[in-house]
């Protein structure tokens, strides 16, 4: 039988999921990645207990938890720093077969590249047409042009798939608000607990990494494209260096100039995530915003996904509509919710921040718990594809 191929676009943790899934089910792989080289920029990053479960079909849930982290206790805190909600990691793990792992996002994206051969990972290979010739797809790059059997859009926010193939869907949509991100220096004594500080219009989370670093993130209420006016470090420093401990000593601990800044921006729903042979998934088919910290978990059900329904539909275009029907409502429901979430977290009217938090006082921690359950109760199609004797269960 002759062997199929796919060819990825985005060489970020989608896309590499995508291509790993593929691999290990005989799919002879390239990703094309735009950048020169297969980095990921960012900070930190949270996998929640679906993310842990993909992760396990791909046979590499072992070895990412290795590289991470996972906190006893975290939760909300208002603006005095008194706490709202209080999560157990333990709890978390006892319902959903898995804790909340955080790691660095360069850690992730290593380990999903090396389970993929060296020679499909073609990088400064810059997508600039995709069209469709019969039972294949011509996809025409800066390095030539290939002719697989599929194609996946993993390209991002702004993929240029999406924009070849749905020129008619609506760009993304500014969500209000932008983002910083960072990692501190080791502290020598870390927090214990990691937590979501709300305030009005702002928010500081913090959460730890492996090696005594915190990954921290903040967010505030801004025009899209507003700029600082003298660094980024000094902005966080103005907006929140005055808010309550350990948020004053954990910006001490970020090196000046490692702050990562981003508008966030979801996606408006797709009325498909396929067209013919070509497949969108992760941001370039349902970005949201990281208020559930879902974005890369999301990304990496859709990657188990599609290559299940590869794997038990010979027929490419059908296997791509049975995808569509199992990714599209679930993902563009999570972006729904992950946006509301947005909302609340930046209030800014005063009596709606009162009402926010004392909503969120009153609410038993069970019923968050269980609230979470749709998301994060989320089971994989199939069976692993490989496992390994340190693999966690």
């Amino acid at each position: 039988m002759t062997q199929r191929a796919v060819t990825v676009v985005g060489g970020g943790i989608g896309g590499l999921a995508a291509a790993v899934a593929l691999h290990r089910r005989g799919w002879r792989v390239e990703v094309l990645e735009r950048a020169g080289d297969f980095t990921e920029l960012g900070a930190g990053i949270s996998l929640w207990p679906n993310a842990l479960r993909a992760l396990e079909v791909l046979g590499l849930a072992g070895a990412v938890r290795a590289l991470g982290a996972v906190e006893a206790t975290g939760g909300v805190r208002d603006r005095r720093g008194r706490w709202l909600s209080r999560t157990d990691n333990a709890e978390l793990a006892r319902r959903f077969g898995h804790p909340l792992v955080v790691l660095h996002r360069a850690d992730l994206l290593r380990v999903l590249r090396e389970a993929l051969p060296a020679d499909g990972l073609r990088s400064g290979s810059e997508v600039s047409t995709i069209r469709d010739e019969g039972n294949r797809s011509v996809v025409v790059h800066r390095g030539g042009e290939s002719r697989p059997d599929l194609v996946v859009g993993a390209d991002g926010l702004h993929s240029a798939v999406r924009r070849a193939l749905w020129p008619d869907a609506a760009g993304p949509r500014y969500a209000g608000y932008t983002a910083w991100r960072m990692v501190t220096e080791p502290l020598a004594e870390p927090p214990r607990e990691g937590a979501a500080t709300w305030g009005r219009g702002a928010r500081f989370g913090y959460t730890a990494l492996p090696g005594g670093r915190m990954y921290c993130f903040a967010t505030a209420t801004l025009p899209a494209g507003a700029a600082s006016t003298s660094s980024e470090y000094a902005e966080l420093l103005g907006r929140f260096g005055s808010w309550p401990d350990p948020i004053p000593a954990l910006l001490a601990a970020v090196p000046a100039g490692a702050v990562l800044r981003h508008d966030l921006y979801d996606l408006p729903p797709l009325p498909s995530f396929v067209r013919g042979r070509v497949a969108l998934m992760g941001d370039a088919a349902h970005a949201m915003t990281p208020n559930l910290g879902q974005g890369a978990c999301q990304a990496l059900e859709d990657a188990v996904t599609l290559a299940h329904c590869l794997d038990t539909t010979p027929d490419v275009a059908a296997a791509l509509r049975s995808y569509d029907l199992l990714r599209r409502p679930r993902t563009q429901a999570v972006t729904r919710r992950s946006a509301r979430l947005g909302t609340v977290g930046q209030l800014s009217w005063p009596p709606a921040v009162l009402l926010r938090d004392t909503a969120a006082r009153l609410t038993p921690t069970r019923a968050t718990l269980r609230s979470m359950t749709p998301v994060l109760g989320w089971t994989a199609p199939g069976d692993p594809v490989t496992e390994t004797e340190n693999e966690s269960h």
